[in-house]
């Protein structure tokens, strides 16, 4: 067992918290999950499954429950699993119970509205005296929390504590890579996002797998502009966190990002199915960054157009074909 790290606190009992929850436990770990709605997290110590959010997965033995954040207090590590728009409250409320240079794991991909900042910034600002990390990758809760073979990325600025939190974390079907590569593991799972949009938008207006592979080849390459501006190794883009991630994000309706593209190209406008889309609230933060930088993003404009009301979808789609051809860069 890697020292330091024999219990984890997980901060959100939604359907990825509770998956991260049971893969820690997997991987040895004593875990606390905390969740805020008391009654949801007495019902699910009493049954041992998270019957809202994950239903018919059995929660390990090694997970407890709690509505209490005091009871995080001496863990070796917390995973911070709450949408990206809430982070800085929740972990404004958890700042008091954690104890110096503790690690401080995002497991939310997006930029926060308003400052433009990224995860590990919020955290860095919420939690000064925490040690911000952050895990991304290809992953749905459903298949992590099965036990299904997944492979993400856990990246903190020292190296060694990355790979020591990787190895905490890792078991033989969750299998976590190590980089110190901060700001490209971000910039991946935030940008893939609002790229998986335009790709749900393409399957609902029935374009074509041609038009959703060309999709996703054009989007990754505003990926990769837009993380060669803001300071990304392009080995970090092109691996899990980056292009793996946009693919499993683009290709099926399992994504909440893509799912919310088909209900806006079938129905031309937006249908809310109750789930959270990250994708939606970081669109107008990741065009005003690439804007900043000037960053070509025709793509993520275009979502973020349709998003906003300035644009329906076939003008959206219109603006797209209309560009000059070009040699590909």
């Amino acid at each position: 067992m890697p020292a330091g790290f024999a219990s984890i606190g997980v901060v959100g009992a939604g359907a990825w918290g509770t998956a991260l929850a049971n893969a820690s436990a997997r991987a040895g770990r004593e875990v606390v999950l905390w969740g805020r709605d008391a009654e949801a997290i007495a019902a699910m110590a009493r049954s041992r499954e998270n019957r809202l959010h994950l239903p018919g997965v059995e929660l390990a033995p090694a997970v407890t429950p709690t509505a209490r954040l005091a009871d995080l207090a001496g863990v070796d590590a917390v995973l911070m699993v709450v949408p990206a728009q809430a982070s800085r409250a929740v972990a404004g409320e958890l700042a008091p119970h954690l104890s110096a240079g503790i690690p401080l794991v995002t497991c939310a991909k997006g930029i926060e509205r308003g400052t433009s900042l990224f995860m590990t910034q919020v955290l860095a600002e919420a939690c000064p005296e925490a040690t911000p990390a952050i895990l991304s990758g290809p992953s749905f809760a459903a298949d992590v929390a099965a036990g299904l073979p997944t492979a993400v990325t856990l990246a903190a600025r020292d190296l060694d504590l990355a790979e020591g939190l990787a190895a905490a974390l890792g078991s033989g079907s969750f299998r976590l890579y190590h980089s110190d590569d901060v700001r490209g593991v971000e910039i991946g799972g935030a940008a893939k996002n609002v790229l998986a949009i335009a790709a749900g938008i393409v399957g609902g207006r029935g374009l074509g797998a041609s038009a959703g592979a060309a999709l996703i080849a054009r989007g990754f390459a505003e990926l990769m502009r837009f993380g060669k501006a803001y300071g990304a190794r392009a080995e970090t883009l092109t691996g899990l966190s980056g292009l793996g991630d946009l693919i499993l994000t683009c290709s099926t309706a399992q994504s909440r990002n893509y799912a919310l593209g088909l209900d806006l190209g079938r129905a031309g406008g937006l249908h809310p199915s109750g789930r959270l889309a990250e994708g939606a609230l970081t669109a107008s933060a990741l065009v005003a960054m690439a804007d900043a930088r000037g960053v070509d993003m025709p793509i993520a404009r275009a979502v973020e157009a349709v998003l906003a009301g300035r644009s329906d979808i076939e003008q959206a789609i219109g603006s797209l074909l209309a560009r000059p051809q070009k040699a590909e860069a």
